[in-house]
């Protein structure tokens, strides 16, 4: 017995001597030297700008360096982790995975996730490391197919591949030797070929994640009856291409199913009652879908659902009362939809729920009291909904936990004692469109955590309180926009981040700004004084103010020249007010500059050429100034510019070649200036007006407003595109305009214009433009107002014009325009004053008649350009002669025989005779039955000897037609 004890002791002793061994290595700061060399090698190949593995030095201890783990008890590398997480300060690392990891025996965990080995592919080499069990390449820029030495990876539990959006896939067969794997997350990888995806992923036994992710996935049925996922909990399919119904399969993973999302591809039809064999489901996303008919009661056996988002599909019926049972559910997202009826009282059982949105329905009724119990609520969204009635306090009794309250666009109305203070603290309230007003809600005062607030029309007529502007010094995002709000704010200082007072009373000067505003809007109000101290008054100051819009109100003076402290501007809007004086040159400094508005204002002078330096400029209207000069050239050069507005303005000099090399241009408005010469011949190199630009393919290419949170900045522009003034806005970037009217432009009107395919708008009037109308203009067929008045065009007018289907507007009167109008429905359908003004245009809807032969020859041969006029005349032509020859041997044979003449003029008294008697007969027989009615009818007309003269006197015989001009009954 003591042998073995002693055996004991010993083998203890041993393994206690050890034990410090590795814990005295370890503390001493040594390690592996094999892979501390192998580390070394593996830092080399990669390129490390943000020098984060400095750490990874030959003196120390490689189990400190920075993503290192190593075992406790060897002493060996483990895990090598160098993803670079969304808020760290290191730039990711690039370059090359070196081979000598292979050397790694223990290494189990790599992790290169959200790096950038852009155009490098995987390496094969990982396959050989058959010790690994998490392997994450995720997000890094990977290319190239998949290798399939990672079959090899028998031990593998991980495998994240997800969102290299260059990798590929020739087939999965390799997947199915991973009898390890638990996780797979395969997103973008295109598998639009993998029509069997669902049978080789089914055969992995240990699966319970899957994700597939924007994977064009375009088939959800398996060629086999079932699909083998035993242990599956997740599946994410979402951003696919499934054009079906929800198939049956995915209802009989009841057993191990927790979270099951969908969203985002083109699922059809209706959601099946059989979705209630998922009993352990906890979230249920199928949002952004096409799904459509009632909400299933099934829903409603789903007890341990948390997670319900069937938002922004079109499902039409009222909420099921079922809904009332999903005791566990903590959020619902039932927004743009369909639904309809009136939200159940039944909803207050959710007692556990924390985000409810209705928002963007057909609802209507108002709202329940019993929500005003969901004590767990912490989102309430109902905007967008035909919802009405009041708000009471009981409506939000015991809303403590309430965080975020949208009733935007309803018809709801807060109706509120002015002393109440809410249970909750809230950090968005958005009521726009929604009843507030009239008076200011002073329980607004009471939120010390918001940090969002809109109340964009809604109805408020009082003067904003004394307590107000002081207490939005907390608040990011300040909506008060379409109120009647009135107060002086001159000595208000504005600290929002995101401010929204436009289409108020606001009076007195500018207010102050700090450095955290970006975005200012406050047009359309009553503010005066002059606009120099606002950009002035920090001489110092850095600010990061992106959007100002101060037009449409009285401010005055000159600009300043203050405006390298304001470099941060993209957008600024001082139009329609009383601004003098010249453009400072110092608003070149603001080279983000993306939009410059200053029309309305009385600025004089020149451009300064410092503006060449805003290259970013997308959008120039400074319409409406005493502006003098000529167009600078380096305007034309500017490589954004989509909108040009100079009109009536005193520019002079000629439009340049230069132009046409602004391929974005969509807008081009300089008309009532001085402007002389001709119109440059390369217009169609304008390709935005061509339609050769990509604006429907990538429309953010041309975007021009500005986002946020919640609401979002654009540009107006007031134009004349038939004759009235119209306000474009959302609508602009539909626009394709050319405006060149009221100047001294001369020469021709070159045919290039007639491939501006996408114009919609063209105005040449009021010049000296001379020459004929292109032929081949009817090829413009967007174009919807024409106007070329009020010149010296010559000729005819082109037949081709009558194909302009969308053309609502022609103006070519006061011209020396000739011959025929062409007839079509389109060209008739305009007024005569269209014409006016052309003495030698002739044929409806003008007066002049086109009776000579040359027009009757051109009438007739009115697309018909062979000739067959010609041969339609020798017919007719030929019959007639035919026919007096004819008639002429009849008569010549009825004169010269006496035998036929009698006997032709005896059957002519026999049929007089016949026709006689017979009218003869009928009459009297009609008469004797019909006399008194006869003669009731005969009572009613009384035509005077007078009126009876004057029908006939008015009859005048023109051709083969009657003019009834003056018929005294007509």
């Amino acid at each position: 017995m003591a042998a073995p004890y002693a055996t004991q002791i010993l083998l203890l002793i041993l393994y206690l001597v050890t034990t410090l061994h590795f814990s005295a290595c370890r503390a001493t700061g040594t390690c592996n030297k094999k892979e501390r060399n192998v580390l070394l090698t593996f830092k080399h190949g990669l390129s490390d700008p943000s020098n984060r593995l400095s750490s990874w030095s030959g003196e120390e201890d490689c189990c400190k360096w920075e993503g290192i783990r190593c075992s406790n008890v060897t002493g060996q590398v483990t895990e090598i982790n160098l993803s670079t997480p969304l808020d760290s300060p290191y730039m990711e690392l690039s370059g090359e995975i070196s081979p000598s990891l292979l050397e790694l025996k223990s290494l189990i965990r790599l992790d290169l996730s959200l790096n950038y080995f852009v155009r490098t592919r995987i390496p094969n080499f990982l396959g050989s490391m058959e010790g690994l069990r998490y392997l994450d390449l995720s997000l890094s820029g990977f290319m190239g197919l998949i290798p399939h030495q990672l079959a090899n990876l028998s031990n593998l539990q991980h495998l994240n591949l997800a969102y290299n959006y260059a990798l590929k896939v020739d087939n999965l067969n390799w997947i199915s030797t991973l009898s390890s794997l638990e996780y797979l997350d395969l997103s973008s990888v295109d598998l639009h070929k993998e029509f069997d995806w669902i049978q080789v992923l089914g055969t992995l036994p240990s699966l319970s994640e899957l994700h597939l992710e924007n994977c064009q996935i375009n088939n959800l049925t398996p060629s086999n009856v079932k699909a083998n996922f035993r242990y599956l909990q997740v599946l994410d399919l979402s951003n696919n291409n499934l054009n079906q119904e929800i198939p049956s399969w995915l209802f009989n993973l009841s057993k191990t199913l927790v979270k099951l999302d969908l969203r985002s591809n083109f699922l059809q039809g209706e959601i099946p009652q059989t979705i209630s064999r998922l009993q352990n489901l906890r979230t249920l996303d199928l949002q952004g879908n096409q799904l459509s008919g009632a909400l299933p009661d099934s829903l409603g056996e789903l007890k341990r659902l948390e997670v319900l988002d069937l938002s922004n599909n079109t499902i039409t019926s009222p909420i099921p009362p079922s809904f009332s049972n999903l005791s566990s559910l903590r959020t619902l997202n039932l927004g743009h939809n369909q639904l309809n009826g009136s939200i159940p009282r039944s909803l207050g059982f959710l007692r556990n729920l924390q985000v409810l949105n209705l928002g963007a329905n057909s609802l209507t009724g108002g709202m329940p009291v019993s929500l005003g119990i969901l004590s767990n609520l912490v989102t309430l969204d109902v905007s967008s909904n035909m919802l009405e009635g009041p708000i009471k306090e009981s409506n939000l009794l015991k809303l403590s936990k309430l965080k975020e309250l949208h009733l935007s666009s309803t018809n709801l109305f807060l109706r509120v004692n002015s002393s109440w203070v809410p249970p909750f603290q809230l950090e968005y309230v958005l009521l726009s469109l929604c009843g507030v007003g009239p008076k200011f809600p002073a329980w607004i005062k009471t939120q010390s955590s918001l940090k969002a607030l809109t109340m964009s029309a809604a109805g408020i007529s009082d003067s904003a309180p004394s307590w107000f502007w002081n207490w939005t010094l907390q608040i990011e995002y300040l909506d008060l926009s379409n109120n009647l709000i009135s107060g002086d704010i001159s000595n208000v200082f504005l600290n929002s981040s995101i401010i929204n007072l436009s289409y108020n009373l606001f009076t007195g000067r500018l207010p102050s700004v700090s450095e955290n505003v970006q975005v200012l809007n406050i047009a359309n109000n009553s503010l005066s004084g002059p606009i120099s101290p606002f950009f002035c008054g920090k001489m110092n100051a850095v600010t990061k103010l992106t959007v100002l819009d101060v037009s449409n109100n009285i401010l005055s003076g000159d600009l300043g020249h203050c405006w390298m402290h304001w470099q941060a501007l993209m957008h600024l809007n001082l139009g329609k007010n009383n601004l003098s004086g010249e453009i400072p040159s110092s608003i070149g400094y603001l080279s983000a500059l993306e939009s410059l508005l200053l029309d309305g204002n009385g600025f004089s002078g020149y451009i300064p050429s410092a503006m060449q330096n805003c290259s970013m400029l997308k959008f120039i209207d400074m319409g409406n100034n005493q502006l003098s000069d000529s167009i600078p050239a380096w305007m034309w050069e500017l490589p954004y510019l989509m909108v040009l507005r100079l009109r009536s303005n005193k520019l002079k000099g000629s439009i340049t070649q230069k132009m046409c090399q602004i391929s974005s241009l969509i807008v081009l408005d300089l008309a009532d200036n001085i402007l002389s010469g001709t119109i440059p011949g390369c217009l169609d190199n304008l390709k935005a007006m061509a339609g050769e630009d990509d604006f429907y393919a990538n429309p953010l290419k041309y975007y021009y407003g500005f986002d946020f949170n919640y609401d979002n900045y654009r540009e107006s522009l007031v134009l004349v595109p038939k004759g009235d003034e119209l306000e474009y806005r959302d609508n602009l970037i539909l626009v394709r305009m050319i405006d060149l009217s009221s100047n001294m432009l001369s020469g021709t009107i070159p045919p290039e214009i007639s491939k501006l395919y996408a114009l919609r708008f063209l105005n040449l009037s009021r010049n000296h433009i001379s020459g004929e109308i292109p032929k081949e203009m009817g090829s413009m067929k967007l174009l919807e107002s024409l106007d070329l008045s009020l010149n010296n065009i010559s000729g005819e007018i082109p037949l081709s014009l009558s194909d302009l289907s969308f053309l609502s507007f022609l103006n070519l009167s006061f011209n020396n325009l000739s011959g025929r109008i062409p007839t079509s429905t389109q060209l008739q359908s305009f007024e005569v004053l269209s014409y006016t003004g052309n003495p030698e245009l002739c044929g409806p809807p003008v007066t002049n008649n086109c009776t000579n032969g040359k027009d009757l020859l051109e009438s007739a041969s009115v697309g018909h350009g062979d000739g067959s006029f010609i041969e339609t005349s020798s017919f007719y032509m030929g019959l007639g002669v035919g026919f007096a020859a004819g008639f002429s041997g009849v008569c010549s044979n009825i004169f010269f025989n006496r035998a036929c003449r009698h006997a032709c003029f005896r059957y002519l008294d026999r049929f007089k005779d016949l026709i006689y008697v017979t009218t003869v007969l009928n009459v009297r027989r009609l008469l004797s039955g019909y006399r008194s009615w006869i003669h009731s009818i005969l009572g009613l007309i009384e035509l005077r000897s007078e009126d009876i003269r004057m029908y006939y006197s008015s009859h005048a015989l023109f051709g083969k037609g009657v003019c009834i001009r003056n018929h005294p009954f007509r």
